[in-house]
């Protein structure tokens, strides 16, 4: 049975202009004519020869809209996940029923998303249109995101929704909508069972608790078991797609440490 690596991709494969990873690195990502995103050449070639021998599926948060201007040059990509696992991309088009089967999943969060909406179009420091991602979940941008967020607990009470931060951005997404829900459907569907995962935020946990093996950044979000955090010696993309190959090569994880 083929194997699979479900990865994140931002600050996971690929990363901003902001970050330095260094010199030799290819463009991956257009906006208005900039480039905005770019992966190291390294990191190019490690997931070349990867997804040769095993199916690449990106996950991410991102919109599919957001997720097409990723170019990675790797070759078409099978099947990708955007909006949290929520819509699943095949070869390139959005696949109908398994939106359908999304919305039906994130149905019992649909008034506390409603809430969380209303209660962001209030906030007085908040920099974006409050947006309902495909109708699946709520996201905006806030001068004061740790306040906001505490507030939104308050605020939902959290039954069926959990919230998150990341620097100035705030989500209010479905506990169902998540990474890890996502790949477990892609696995049934595709009837693949040896899986990898790779992420460095929170979203990206419920993910790594899902594979056989996952790998995250030095000083993340420690999790133990089979999540492992990479040396932290380089650039996270590199060090997880070496730790793949090692493991996928020598059957161990320890290995790979140990000559780190």
């Amino acid at each position: 049975m083929r194997k699979v690596l479900f990865a994140d991709l931002d600050n996971t494969l690929i990363y901003s202009y902001r970050h330095d990873i260094g010199a030799e690195k290819r463009s991956v990502e257009l906006y208005q004519g900039r480039e905005i995103s770019f992966m190291t050449q390294k990191t190019y070639e490690l997931l070349s020869g990867l997804s040769e021998r095993m199916l690449f599926v990106p996950v991410t948060t991102r919109s599919a809209e957001q997720y097409g201007r990723i170019h990675l040059g790797i070759g078409d990509i099978r099947y990708a996940l955007a909006c949290n696992g929520g819509v699943l991309l095949a070869d390139g088009r959005q696949d109908k029923e398994w939106y359908r089967r999304s919305l039906q999943i994130v149905e019992e969060s649909r008034e506390e998303l409603g809430r969380a909406a209303r209660y962001l179009e209030q906030e007085a420091g908040r920099m974006l249109d409050v947006r309902f991602i495909q109708e699946l979940f709520v996201f905006t941008k806030c001068s004061r995101p740790q306040s906001v967020l505490q507030g939104l607990k308050e605020e939902l009470g959290l039954r069926f929704t959990d919230v998150f931060c990341n620097g100035e951005k705030v989500y209010a997404v479905p506990k169902k909508l998540n990474k890890g829900m996502a790949i477990l459907r892609l696995q049934e569907r595709i009837g693949a069972a040896d899986a990898f995962a790779a992420g460095d935020s929170a979203f990206d946990i419920p993910m790594l608790q899902a594979a056989g093996l996952a790998a995250m950044p030095c000083g993340g979000l420690s999790q133990g078991g089979h999540i492992y955090e990479m040396p932290g010696k380089a650039v996270f993309s590199e060090e997880l797609l070496e730790f793949v190959q090692w493991h996928e090569k020598h059957g161990s994880a320890g290995g790979f440490f140990r000559n780190a």
